[in-house]
């Protein structure tokens, strides 16, 4: 195992850092993985938030429903990071990269040289381009603090507007509904998640919410938020109607953190770009997490995935990447994986399918009672499978999408046929 450093001495003969910049869960487990590693020399961990590095989809889930305690959420204990001598720099926006220099710049004009330097600096939420969305009660989900905002609106009787029914959209209107509140969700599409689950799938959340009192309105076009004082009261909506609100949660999306990248002179399409070992353009400058659009070689294409397994699972990849180790952890070809919580529905997707790019959905189980595998499938072979309060599966029908082998769509929609005889 190597334990030695990762590129060269700066002009005083000491040995450059290996320097982080992102403190969030895909930064700490980078300076985790490099320490499992072997790797003794320094680690730099920066990150723009005054907390330490924290996992978000609590925010969503258990944390925003009062069920997770603060504590939970966190990486690692505060003491690990001495522990483990990684440098933990906090409320520290990186402003620019210099690859030639090797160095990377601070908002108060520091300079931390890097031996190879790892980019985890995540997405941002898509603003709402319309007036009025600049009020107070408008709010958005990124980041612990907004979590706890959005938990402080969502008290019995409250009117929620949801504007977008994507994953962040509808976990919020989940839990704002759980507390008691008056929940109406908008969604310029026909379904919720249309694009990501395709309409045989996306009609389940529909129901689901609507089941759960939630008022679901679909090819909405928001035109302004109103207000009073400078305070949200409603959702104007291009059809004339408005409607009455408290508090206006906005999911519509995420935007990768490229800048640093862009400035840098760094590839960057649709994130930044890298090969499967989460190199980029510059030999010595790596990627991951949301703003990684990262060559996967079970698929043969890049592909930039915004869910948390990237950001848990990339990182060990990175790390023996940059301490120069061969063979396969060196190299990411995980099956995309992310899972949602809503109400009493649990749900865990495998795989990674666009759309228009499968021609069948099988499905296996019980629709009506939310208890099923749906399957996508391209020449009869699976491209990614979605277990719903069906548990234990996730291994199988992982395999099934990494052989490409071709199935009878008869035997994988039989619940009588275990899934590891396909």
């Amino acid at each position: 195992m190597s334990t030695g450093t990762a590129g060269t001495a700066d002009g005083g003969g000491r040995e450059r850092p290996i320097v982080i910049v992102g403190a969030s869960l895909g930064g700490a487990k980078a300076a985790e993985a490099l320490r499992e590693a072997g790797y003794r020399g320094g680690i730099v961990l920066i990150g723009d938030e005054h907390e330490r590095p924290y996992e978000r989809p609590p925010l969503s889930k258990g944390y925003l429903l009062g069920k997770t305690p603060r504590e939970k959420i966190y990486v690692h204990p505060p003491q690990w990071y001495a522990e483990h001598d990684v440098t933990l720099r906090l409320g520290a926006p990186v402003v620019s990269v210099d690859p030639a220099g090797h160095t990377v710049t601070l908002a108060d004009d520091g300079r931390i040289e890097y031996a190879k330097l790892l980019l985890t600096t995540g997405s941002v939420p898509r603003r709402l381009p319309v007036p009025g969305a600049d009020q107070d009660g408008v709010l958005y989900l990124r980041r612990v603090e907004e979590s706890d905002r959005i938990r402080a609106a969502l008290r019995p009787g409250a009117r929620v507007v949801v504007i977008g029914a994507g994953w962040i959209g509808l976990e919020t209107a989940a839990a704002a509904r759980t507390a008691g509140a008056e929940v109406t969700v908008l969604e310029a599409a026909e379904l919720p998640l249309l694009r990501v689950l395709g309409r045989e799938v996306a009609q389940v959340f529909a129901d689901l919410h609507r089941d759960h009192g939630v008022d679901l309105r679909f090819n909405a076009k928001v035109e302004e938020l109103t207000g009073t004082g400078g305070t949200v009261t409603g959702v104007r909506l291009a059809d004339g109607a408005t409607v009455a609100a408290d508090t206006v949660i906005i999911g519509i999306g995420i935007a990768p953190l490229t800048a640093l990248a862009e400035s840098a002179g760094l590839e960057v399409v649709n994130g930044i770009r890298t090969d499967e070992h989460l190199r980029t353009s510059d030999p010595d400058i790596y990627a991951a997490g949301d703003v990684a659009n990262a060559f996967h070689p079970l698929l043969g294409r890049h592909i930039r995935v915004e869910h948390w397994a990237n950001a848990l699972n990339q990182p060990q990849t990175a790390a023996r990447a940059m301490l120069g180790q061969d063979g396969p952890e060196a190299v990411y070809d995980r099956v995309p994986y992310f899972f949602t919580d809503q109400y009493d529905l649990g749900m865990e997707y495998i795989g990674y399918v666009e759309p228009g790019e499968y021609d069948q959905v099988v499905f296996r189980g019980d629709r009506a009672a939310r208890e099923f595998i749906a399957f996508w499938l391209s020449g009869g072979r699976v491209l990614a499978g979605m277990n719903v309060n069906v548990w234990d599966v996730t291994d199988p029908i992982r395999e099934l999408v990494r052989s490409k082998r071709v199935v009878d769509p008869k035997a994988l929609a039989d619940p009588d046929v275990p899934l590891t005889d396909l």
